[in-house]
């Protein structure tokens, strides 16, 4: 066990199989929108690099998180598999959400991840554009929480 004491498999070195489940698993927690649930997949002092903030720790993870939620409201996102060796992990993802006056927008990026040995994020690098949206380009329409499994992906969607 690591100084963390936590375990979150699948653990590394990954496989493809083993990738696309721990990319799903953070999809599955990202889509709760519950920052709580978010940051149980991390070490308790995880980097993130997310746009412009650089956080460190569970906390300063959870309270971007909050802000964010409430910033972005109807929050979907699509997580895809882009790349994996050892205990890194590379994702490309899209999201959907609107903001407090109503207008929606769809926010395209990358995450890089890097994995201790008990399969917990350290070290979270995101790099993300938002695109405003009309309401009618929407593309993501499944209920609050986790995209149902027949719901088609990023590549099928032609995102």
């Amino acid at each position: 066990m690591n100084i963390n004491d936590e375990f979150r498999p699948p653990v590394p070195p990954f496989t493809r199989e083993t990738a696309m489940q721990k990319v799903r698993m953070a999809e599955d927690a990202w889509n709760s929108c519950d920052p709580q649930q978010v940051v149980l997949d991390y070490t308790i002092d995880s980097q993130w690099r997310s746009r412009v903030e650089f956080s460190k720790g569970r906390e300063e993870i959870i309270r971007l998180l909050t802000r964010k939620w409430v910033r972005e409201q109807e929050f979907r996102i699509i997580k895809e598999l882009w790349a994996y060796e050892n205990n890194r992990i590379a994702v490309r993802f899209a999201y959907e959400w609107r903001d407090y006056v109503g207008n929606w927008f769809r926010s395209y990026g990358d995450e890089n991840w890097e994995f201790d040995a008990n399969g917990l994020v350290q070290k979270r690098f995101a790099s993300i554009n938002d695109m405003p949206i009309e309401e009618s380009e929407r593309k993501f329409h499944w209920l609050p929480g986790r995209r149902p499994e027949d719901y088609p992906g990023l590549s099928e969607l032609g995102l």
